[in-house]
């Protein structure tokens, strides 16, 4: 299916449950396709993945000693 921006507007949950359905949704700016609007595939990131395999990694939030910050400001 292919709607203007102005239907898209007024219509956006419908057209993003068609969407998730399977069904192409374009939208149209001056008649011609701008973008299509698909649904996100689940998965593929996951929070902690690399838990318990990586080891002495820096705390970035940790405040820098006196030296360091020597060392940064120059």
């Amino acid at each position: 299916m292919q709607v203007s921006i102005h239907h898209a507007k007024s219509q956006l949950s419908k057209l993003v449950a068609a969407a998730e359905a399977g069904e192409d949704v374009i939208i149209a700016c001056n008649g011609k396709p701008a973008v299509k609007l698909v649904p996100v595939q689940p998965g593929g990131f996951m929070l902690g993945m690399m838990s318990g395999l990586v080891e002495n990694t820096p705390d970035f939030l940790e405040p820098m000693s006196q030296d360091e910050l020597a060392a940064w400001e120059g």
